[in-house]
């Protein structure tokens, strides 16, 4: 079957699943380093809990059947073991069916994590590596030329990608529309990186133009996806453009370098290109069933995700099902004018007075000193630093986790401290730990050449007031 196979794919799939395998290695470390404060046993949100009161069938893991951290820990370098081999081309190196197994193995091995991980793991871009992870299952090997039903279903996961994202920024705030919202953007945005300072502090005329370069991607260049090569490989070359944009001016985990796989898969795969080495000629039968069977069912599932782009009530970052196999996306409906941090300190006085000194705990990625720059850490996540991000935003955002989170400064566990980039209580845990919203904003170039800081902040309001620890049960 001629029109199964198509050989002039092959550099698009190579590309795209090296890339993919390079963010699975990076989801799987990011979950075997952070986990054990975050959800293991003794974590801010245990996974034991989630399992007891959510069934199976809502949130399918491995970890319903068994528990503990070390088991979690093995489960996550495994999958980090599997990544980095199909990276480095193990999946190339097997049998067809080997090979699919593989890609099976790394899409089950997230799955049980995401779906325990509760509040840490609620982002765009799991959903994202779960949906595309499922596609690479079916793109087959060096066995057999790419199948090109997969490849066509890897431009419309891009397009509901790009397309939303414009859609749900047109609906949404203003700004997007007056091409204004990067006035703000770059300084306000989760996390800054080295960039952003200067990203934010170019001229107003090329923010404009940044929006609406962003409008264009978005909402013009999806749409030629769908157009014979060579037009939609350039229209994709081009997202991918903007999305190395975002790489340079922020830290978005990996939802731009999965973004930017999907966007080569297509780009790579305009003709003409490097010759394809040899491929067999052809697929096996059962490969064609299951392939085509795979299709039917994501466009099957596409119905919902579809309709929600249709909508004026869109949904951004919404799985419709709990294998996570088509979702719909989108970010930034909204754009924050002004940027608040929450700031935790502790204190080892037991009582406040003249001689009460406060201590900063310092963060890695999210700004705190305001002479540090912000650093480069996408596409590994920092899942508590976005979350006070959230905090910052609502005290509703960390109702869950915040107060656990101090309870866990305040007995100096080690996990959660190795969160943090510093401890500011070596000897012995505070005795009270408090938090304090602050307004940040980037310095100008002045105050820079003058103080040598990046951020100018001032305190706003308490967040949480002077919190020493709790008494165990059963003490008096």
């Amino acid at each position: 079957m001629d029109w199964f196979t198509d050989s002039g794919y092959w550099l698009g799939r190579l590309v795209f699943q090296r890339l993919l395998a390079l963010v699975y290695l990076t989801a799987f470390l990011t979950a075997a380093r952070q986990f054990r404060a975050l959800i293991g046993a003794q974590g801010m949100l245990p996974v034991p809990r989630f399992v007891a009161r959510v069934p199976f069938r809502a949130a399918p893991s491995v970890f319903h059947l068994h528990y503990s951290d070390r088991f979690f820990a093995a489960w996550s370098w495994c999958g980090a073991l599997l990544a980095a081999a199909v990276a480095a081309g193990a999946a190339d190196a097997v049998p067809l069916a080997v090979a699919m197994a593989m890609w099976a193995a790394l899409w089950v091995m997230y799955l049980s994590i995401v779906n325990v991980g509760q509040t840490w793991y609620g982002f765009g871009w799991e959903s994202l590596l779960l949906e595309t992870g499922a596609l690479a299952v079916f793109l087959g090997n060096g066995d057999v030329a790419p199948p090109v039903l997969v490849m066509w279903l890897l431009r419309w996961l891009l397009f509901r990608v790009e397309f939303g994202a414009g859609l749900i920024k047109m609906r949404g705030d203003r700004c997007w529309r007056d091409l204004t919202c990067l006035y703000y953007h770059h300084e306000t945005q989760p996390m800054p990186n080295p960039l952003s300072w200067f990203f934010h502090h170019l001229p107003r005329p090329l923010h404009k133009a940044e929006t609406a370069a962003n409008h264009v991607a978005q909402l013009v260049l999806p749409v030629l996806l769908f157009t014979p090569q060579p037009v939609a490989g350039w229209a994709a070359a081009a997202m991918a453009v903007t999305q190395l944009w975002l790489v340079f001016s922020g830290n978005f985990a990996w939802l731009n370098w999965l973004t930017l796989a999907l966007a080569l898969s297509v780009a790579a795969g305009a003709r003409p290109w490097v010759a394809p080495p040899p491929l067999p000629p052809g697929a096996p039968v059962w490969f064609t069933v299951l392939v085509c069977a795979a299709t039917a069912g994501v466009l099957a599932l596409s119905y919902r995700p579809a309709r929600n782009l249709l909508t004026r009530d869109q949904r951004m970052n919404t799985s419709y099902e709990p294998l996570h196999l088509v979702n719909s996306y989108g970010a930034f409906g909204s754009v924050t004018r002004v940027r608040r941090e929450v700031v935790v300190e502790g204190t080892a006085s037991a009582v406040d007075g003249p001689e009460t000194v406060w201590k900063e705990y310092a963060f890695h990625g999210k700004p705190g000193e305001v002479g540090r720059l912000p650093r480069q850490f996408a596409p590994y996540h920092l899942r508590l630093d976005w979350l006070m991000w959230f905090a910052a935003l609502s005290p509703g955002y960390a109702a869950g986790w915040f107060g656990g989170f101090v309870e866990r400064l305040l007995t100096g566990d080690r996990d959660t401290l190795r969160l943090l980039r510093g401890n500011p209580f070596p000897d012995a845990p505070p005795l009270r730990v408090r938090a304090r919203l602050f307004e940040y904003r980037f310095t100008t170039w002045r105050e820079l050449r003058e103080s040598g800081a990046w951020w100018h902040r001032r305190e706003v309001r308490p967040f949480l007031p002077p919190t020493a620890r709790s008494p165990r049960p059963g003490r008096r």
